[in-house]
This record gives C-alpha cells, structure tokens and sequence, in this order.
C-alpha cells in the first residue's frame, strides 16, 4: 500500500515551534533521548532541546533519569501521551523518506568489531 507522505510545515505550526515538534518526533522514533542527542540530530540548538524536554516533563508528558551524566527522557505513560505517540507515529509514517533517512535512521549501536 503506498503511503500518503506529508509536509513537515503543519506539524511545525501545530506544535508551535520547531523544537518542540522536532523533540517529540525524536522521542517518538527512538523511544528515548537526552538533550544533546535531539540538538546534534536536529542541528538546534542545545538550549532549545533542553527547554523543550524541561517543559514537556513539567506538564507532565515526559519522564527523565539520570543516567550516569546523562539526564535521559522518555514519554510518560499516560492516556494523553499514548494518544500523542499514535499521532506522532501515524505522522512519522508519512513523512518524505529522504526526512527519515536524515533524521530518523540514526545508527544506535557501535558496528561489530571488524567489520568495513
């Protein structure tokens, strides 16, 4: 079944701002992240990543930990949040697939020990 791609450029608007879509979307993707990761990722600023994390986990839509020096984040499980993830995952369905292989197919483990 083809799937029906989309322009990012609503979602921006509906999220107010590009750091808060691109935060949610991240999270969505790889079901956890910490504030550097999502800046580096995105190309925004640290700042921004933090603020955004900072803000959804005091509305209650995240959860953090440390981990180590890291403070990890991950979507609080709650009916709201569980709507928000269909949501977001429908919209990460759709997206072009050039916006998923630039932002969305990060490798997550180190390759195996010799290989090229």
């Amino acid at each position: 079944m083809d799937k029906t791609q989309i322009s990012e450029r609503p979602l921006l608007g509906l999220f107010g701002s590009e750091s808060a879509y691109r935060v949610l979307m991240y999270l969505e993707n790889y079901d956890k992240g910490y504030a550097s990761q999502i800046a580096r990722t995105f190309g925004i600023s640290l700042n921004q990543a933090q603020k955004q994390l900072m803000k959804f986990e005091e509305i209650g839509l995240l959860v953090s930990r440390k981990e180590g020096t890291t403070r990890t984040y991950y979507f609080k499980r709650s009916p709201i949040s569980d709507a928000l993830r269909v949501f977001l995952r429908s919209m990460l369905d759709r997206l072009p697939d050039a916006t998923i292989e630039t932002f969305f197919r990060q490798r997550r483990r180190p390759r195996r020990f010799g290989k090229q």
